[in-house]
């Protein structure tokens, strides 16, 4: 009788377990951690659905995202020396043009407004009624407010063009617990969602960006949520506007006028992009700790989008600056 070496069995055994793994055995399938600075974290192993197919099969789960290859620019080779993140992506193409420390966790201050405008659009709808509680009150020296008090309504679509155009605050708070029924309800909705997207790098702690322990992102999961959200025609809509004019209404029902204006240097003819490079709109994020951030949505000539991030610039005249150095690749 022929004896079977250790070295067989053991690779037997291997390729029965592997069998198993792929065949989903009583699971849906196998999840794998998204990495994007690996090579094979963009895929999930999924059971066949299909009548035909039979075993395991490999779907992409970074198919539709935008990625690096040998034509990225970095370094030198463009000028965001005043900024600790950037990124530039070509949305149609999937690649990413440009990046510097992509993946470096930072506190992405009011661009957290971004995932809480995603949230929002998601479960509901833009004639919800809000209701103001007294948790509006935000007291920190510097924050940005729309004014509300406890007892003020306005509308889901009101509150968003406050929320993306002045970057308020206490609108942001206000949003949360009418969704969520608290900010931390909420935040878990904004870190499931981020989670859903591959967006590993964030961890969100609040729905507005101030500062806060624990809380940051980074260029690009800021993509990756700005990509997502951008499949709302409404949120491209409002981070268009230069200026906004609305009437909301107190606990009693008396008529509150409100009016802002954009952030968005850009669109305030402040600053002018490249040649061939149109802005449509974007939205801005600063504080002590995240210094001045951007993440812009623009076009070329033919219509073709990209997004751009810049995370913890040194003052807002360079962030500007090296954000038009950046369009300048597009």
């Amino acid at each position: 009788m022929k004896c079977t070496s250790r070295k067989t069995v053991r690779k037997i055994a291997i390729l029965m377990m592997t069998c198993l793994l792929l065949s989903g055995c009583g699971t849906d399938g196998l999840a794998m951690k998204y990495d994007p600075e690996s090579s094979v974290s963009a895929f999930r192993f999924e059971k066949s659905s299909s009548s035909a197919g039979e075993g395991g099969k490999a779907s992409s789960f970074a198919s539709e995202l935008c990625l690096r290859d040998e034509a990225t620019l970095s370094g030198g080779e463009v000028d965001l020396s005043e900024a600790l993140s950037g990124i530039l992506c070509d949305v149609n193409q999937h690649r990413i043009i440009y990046g510097k420390e992509e993946n470096m966790q930072l506190a992405p201050a009011s661009l957290t407004k971004v995932m809480t405008a995603l949230v929002a659009l998601k479960n509901s709808e833009l004639d919800t009624v809000l209701t103001a509680s007294e948790n509006v009150k935000i007291t920190e020296s510097g924050a940005t407010l729309c004014g509300l008090e406890a007892g003020d309504t306005m509308t889901m679509d009101q509150a968003l063009h406050a929320l993306l155009m002045q970057s308020a605050n206490d609108v942001a708070v206000m949003i949360a617990e009418n969704i969520a029924g608290s900010e931390d309800a909420f935040c878990e909705m904004m870190n499931a969602e981020a989670a859903r997207l591959g967006a590993t790098n964030s961890c969100f702690k609040n729905p507005h960006g101030l500062t806060e322990d624990g809380h940051y992102s980074c260029a690009y999961d800021m993509y990756l949520i700005f990509a997502e959200v951008m499949q709302y025609p409404e949120f491209t809509q409002i981070i268009n506007l230069d200026t906004y004019e609305t009437i909301y209404h107190d606990a009693e029902g008396n008529a509150k006028e409100y009016s802002c204006g954009t952030t968005n240097l850009f669109l305030r003819g402040d600053y002018t992009a490249p040649d061939a490079v149109t802005v449509i709109g974007g939205k801005t994020g600063t504080t002590m700790a995240a210094r001045n951030c951007l993440v812009l949505l623009s076009k070329d000539s033919s219509g073709n989008p990209y997004i751009s991030v810049i995370l913890n610039c040194s003052e807002r005249q360079f962030l500007y600056q090296e954000m038009t150095e950046l369009l300048g690749h597009v």
